[in-house]
């Protein structure tokens, strides 16, 4: 199985979540609702105690996606950002 293979889902969200969500994306232009959803996803299984190197790469490349690849040293944490860049790095459109 690709580790890269992307899915698609379908998710009813409450009303207050969507609107924080559209603020949040206007206001970070290079934040869309593709990677908003797959860093809060990732992040949420991360820090609940999932150890999967795939989910972790998905993780950070949503938080930094302009640092290049992810080998070793990037992901061991010899890199830094803020994730927060002004570029956007995704190629699909960010409507809700």
């Amino acid at each position: 199985m690709d580790p890269m293979a992307m899915v698609s889902l379908q998710a009813d969200v409450p009303e207050p979540l969507l609107r924080s969500m559209r603020s949040f994306i206007e206001a970070h232009p290079n934040w869309d609702q593709y990677r908003l959803f797959q860093a809060a996803l990732a992040g949420f299984l991360v820090q609940n105690g999932l150890e999967s190197r795939e989910v972790t790469r998905c993780y950070l490349a949503n938080l930094f996606p302009l640092r290049g690849g992810f080998g070793p040293s990037l992901v061991m944490g010899s890199a830094a950002g803020d994730g927060d860049d002004d570029a956007d790095s995704s190629s699909r459109p960010g409507g809700l």
